[in-house]
């Protein structure tokens, strides 16, 4: 009995003990996360006057809210996998491109991993490809600044597609206060495109790079960072689903070409919101293949504004549907809402709405162009991309060289097309535009107030045979 009484004493001594020991640890795991989950102070609009929206008038909508506030860091029971524990040095000059793959190989195999890019720190990184499938719910948390290599001649041949290449990544969230800075000025000036003729004589394929690119990837979430001075698209997804984009700001100065915000291509169930974008090509770019796109409390400017296309170069067969356009807002923009598309290409854009927009000095506030060309002359074709079911309600606004531009192709007509509450006043810098709308075998129905007056005469009525035309031109071409 004396003996069953002591090792009774020695198991509720142990018990007491090991309740103890893991409370402090779970103190002291609680004072470690506490000061790396405070919430940072958004990078937003430092010094850019560009991203301001316009003082609305009465009867304009409001500008983009505010971006979405800061979330905080990653949940307390993450591993952390920070890149100076792998080596990186951080000071902007050395090469930290093997430390940030050694750090992603390693998160890569567990659950619920943060690959951490620190703040305070700058970190060199050579073109990269960070690759899954991953272990779920994996994060970049970036709060220091990523740097491109500066010059054109120091980037690999094999690298020339794009900067961070994120390929076959799940249920992945790339977030945090700090920068992706593509240094792009050099790929931009005369020596830049002469360095890249000169290499594309050996390698006709060779594109200017694309800054963060995600390929083949699935549940992804981009939020908070800022994306900079990319040579040639900011971020771009292609062959995806399920991607959620909020509160990121991009820009890139007015003149850098080619210079896209967001790119989408062979893209799904997308939805793109309260952002800041400014750069030298479209704010946001749709492009072939791409369904269930919501974009919506955008502004944006400099830039080309909010496109689908261009679609169907070179003949090819471009499919685009369900897209939902609303809430933006433009300022100093070549164009606002716009769809472009080649002669010569087939297929379909279809269900398409654009709503809520505002326009301040924007040059073309609404255009579909089915003559786009992107040299001095461009042959004429008869196949055309077929557009029906596009929707214009509630665009308002100055413009600066013609309100509404809808040049339809000359035998496959624009169809279903609705203009509703279109209020375009000419702007009061310097005005020597067009004051009358143009439409061009463009079908459908408008509904007051519109201004200029001539937009109310501007569609045609459909009837049976247009809409046969259209039918004949889409069947069995696009998935319905």
């Amino acid at each position: 009995m004396k003996s069953i009484r002591n090792s009774s004493v020695r198991f509720f001594l142990f018990v007491v003990v090991a309740v103890i020991t893991f409370a402090m640890i779970s103190v002291e795991a609680r004072k470690h996360h506490s000061n790396r989950n405070k919430p940072h102070k958004h990078l937003k609009d430092k010094g850019s006057s560009s991203h301001n929206a316009p003082d609305p008038a009465t009867n304009i909508p409001g500008p983009a809210p505010a971006p979405l506030p800061y979330y905080g860091s990653y949940p307390t029971h993450s591993i952390i996998f920070d890149v100076l524990s792998f080596g990186a040095k951080g000071d902007g000059v050395s090469d930290d491109s093997k430390a940030l793959l050694a750090a992603w190989k390693a998160a890569c195999k567990v659950s619920g991993a943060v690959v951490e890019i620190p703040a305070e720190f700058k970190f060199l990184i050579k073109p990269i490809t960070l690759q899954g499938p991953c272990m779920p719910h994996l994060v970049l948390q970036v709060d220091g600044i990523l740097l491109a290599p500066p010059q054109v001649g120091a980037w690999p041949k094999s690298g020339l597609f794009q900067w961070l290449n994120f390929k076959w990544v799940h249920d992945f969230t790339i977030q945090g206060t700090g920068k992706l800075d593509g240094q792009g000025s050099a790929w931009w000036s005369p020596s830049g495109v002469y360095y890249i003729q000169k290499r594309s004589k050996h390698n006709p394929d060779m594109k200017v790079p694309t800054a963060l690119r995600f390929y083949d990837s699935h549940n992804v979430t981009v939020r908070d960072i800022q994306i900079m001075n990319s040579p040639q698209c900011h971020l771009k997804f292609d062959s995806s689903s399920g991607i959620k984009v909020h509160n990121i700001t991009i820009n890139s100065p007015e003149n850098s070409p080619n210079t896209d915000g967001i790119h989408l291509q062979n893209t799904k169930d997308v939805e793109i919101q309260h952002s800041n974008i400014g750069c030298g090509d479209d704010c946001v770019s749709i492009q072939t293949g791409c369904s269930n796109i919501h974009v919506h409390h955008i502004n944006c400017g400099p830039g080309h504004g909010i496109s689908l296309g261009g679609l169907g170069k070179d003949k090819s067969v471009a499919c685009v549907s369900d897209i939902v356009v609303e809430k933006i807002s433009l300022q100093n923009t070549l164009s606002g809402v716009r769809i472009k598309t080649w002669q010569g290409g087939v297929g379909s854009v279809n269900n398409v709405t654009f709503s809520s927009i505002e326009v301040s000095d924007v040059k073309y506030p609404v255009i579909i162009d089915q003559f786009y060309c992107d040299k001095k002359i461009c042959k004429n074709q008869t196949d055309a991309v077929a557009i029906s079911g596009v929707k214009y309600d509630r665009i308002i606004g100055s413009y600066s060289v013609q309100p509404l531009h809808l040049a339809c192709s000359n035998d496959l007509p624009c169809t279903d097309v609705d203009l509703i509450d279109i209020q375009l006043k000419p702007s009061s810098n310097g005005f020597r535009g067009f004051r009358q709308a143009l439409c061009w075998n463009s079908y459908g129905k408008s509904q007051a107030p519109l201004l200029p007056s001539s937009i109310d005469y501007c569609l045609r009525t459909e009837s049976r045979s247009v809409k046969r035309i259209a039918r004949s031109h889409t069947e069995h071409i696009c998935p319905p």
